[in-house]
């Protein structure tokens, strides 16, 4: 038993000391916006590796991002003027909690409505600019994004000016009923009265682009482009397969799906898209 022989010298610990260690220690907490999971490869990604275009080093997957984040990717320095701001959101339908949910989500995202609008340059050519953020009520078309949209296309007929739109959006805002749907039309007039003075429009579709949005003004670009893998569709796969009775392709309302079937003109890499939308507006007729 040579183990109990063994003379050892131990720290003794006086149990009357004010020294106690009976406090549990905390467990360490990571925040909750320093790692993403990547919808893509479905791996953990440190957000710091995304990078300001938000692309997964991995799968090389696009992360949305807000219409400031894209502005800020898209525009020369400095060159953004925003228009139509303080247009006043209605409650036709009196419908719950519809008010509160505006204020909450204006302090979040620090936009007054869905699209942020105004006139920008991009490398050098000077174009009228919407941008759809899916953070505010997923980008939902209600009456004041109509108005927005529409006030731009007339403003661009005025300066002579081609529209850039970037399109995000789960389609008509259903707490503003048949107003919401009914800018669908609205819109589609002024890109038409657009059109019709030679001016060039270029709509870029962003994850995810549906609804009311994808029926109207999303596919009535001179030139549609999309980023890769951006969901592009009007009523969900679900519908769909429903009526239709069959099963429908993986890669089904997919922008890749789309280009191979004739909706879609291109798909541009997130890096690429300044760039690319730059020689667009210079080779139709861009102003500087």
């Amino acid at each position: 038993m040579g183990l109990f022989d063994r003379k050892e010298k131990y720290i003794r610990i006086n149990p009357n000391s004010s020294v106690r260690h009976t406090a549990k220690r905390e467990a360490p907490e990571v925040p909750d916006e320093l790692f993403a999971k990547c919808p893509g490869c479905k791996q953990s990604i440190y957000q710091k590796d995304l990078g300001p275009a938000k692309i997964c080093p991995n799968c090389s997957y696009n992360f949305r991002i807000s219409a400031k984040e894209r502005l800020s990717l898209t525009v020369d320095k400095g060159s953004f003027e925003e228009l139509f701001t303080g247009i006043e959101t209605k409650d036709p339908l009196h419908f719950p909690d519809y008010k509160d949910k505006l204020v909450a989500v204006r302090k979040k995202t620090g936009l007054d409505e869905a699209v942020l609008t105004g006139v920008a340059s991009i490398k050098g050519q000077k174009t009228a600019l919407a941008i759809m953020d899916s953070n505010f009520i997923m980008a939902s078309m209600g009456t004041v994004v109509g108005e927005k949209i529409t006030r731009l296309f007339e403003y661009a007929i005025t300066k002579r000016l081609p529209v850039v739109i970037f399109t995000a959006s789960g389609g008509a805002r259903m707490q503003e009923g048949i107003m919401s749907l009914m800018q669908m039309a609205k819109i589609s007039a002024a890109v038409k009265r657009h059109s019709n003075e030679g001016l060039f429009y270029l709509t870029v579709l962003t994850d995810p682009t549906t609804g009311g949005v994808t029926a109207s003004f999303a596919m009535e670009g001179d030139i549609i482009i999309a980023e890769p893998q951006t969901l592009i569709g009007f009523a969900g796969r679900r519908v769909i397969e429903t009526t239709v009775r069959e099963t429908l392709p993986d890669d089904f309302q997919k922008a890749e799906f789309l280009r191979e079937h004739g909706f879609v003109d291109s798909i541009v890499k997130r890096t690429e898209m300044t760039d690319t939308i730059g020689k667009l507006l210079s080779f139709h007729g861009g102003v500087k």
